[in-house]
């Protein structure tokens, strides 16, 4: 009598879909890969010079407090109450100061107590902007 062979049923994985999805990625990320370069080239010079700062200056920030106060970070006495005209000067001479030093990027901030006047939060802004500040941001407290 014949008896037909039994057929075991396979159990390994075809990864011929995996190879085809591997390739079509590859061809993706090696014409993508030479959009990614920006710029243009060139050969830079070489020189002996010494490298430049990269450390930002220190922020000026001035402070308005609840009384409507202004106080400057980087004066004499952080701690110490500051005239509008005082406040314009200090900022207008560190600006030109730094500005003659070749630093033209200077963070300016305000930090006005959520209970001031909103109008003298807005004056400080105004008098920075004439001292010399390209830009003036605010600062405010975090969501917790």
């Amino acid at each position: 009598m014949y008896k037909p062979k039994r057929f075991r049923q396979l159990a390994e994985i075809n990864v011929v879909p995996y190879i085809d999805v591997m390739l079509v990625l590859l061809i993706i990320f090696m014409v993508t890969a030479p959009l990614l370069s920006q710029g243009v080239k060139v050969d830079l010079p070489t020189a002996q010079a010494k490298p430049i700062n990269a450390k930002p200056p220190e922020p000026i920030i001035v402070t308005i407090d609840a009384r409507g106060n202004y106080y400057l970070n980087v004066a004499a006495n952080p701690q110490a109450i500051i005239s509008r005209d005082a406040l314009f000067n200090s900022v207008a001479n560190l600006l030109k100061h730094r500005q003659n030093q070749g630093r033209t990027e200077q963070q300016i901030l305000v930090k006005g107590d959520k209970n001031v006047d909103y109008g003298k939060v807005v004056d400080a802004m105004v008098l920075l902007q004439h001292a010399g500040a390209e830009s003036v941001g605010l600062i405010t407290q975090p969501l917790r």
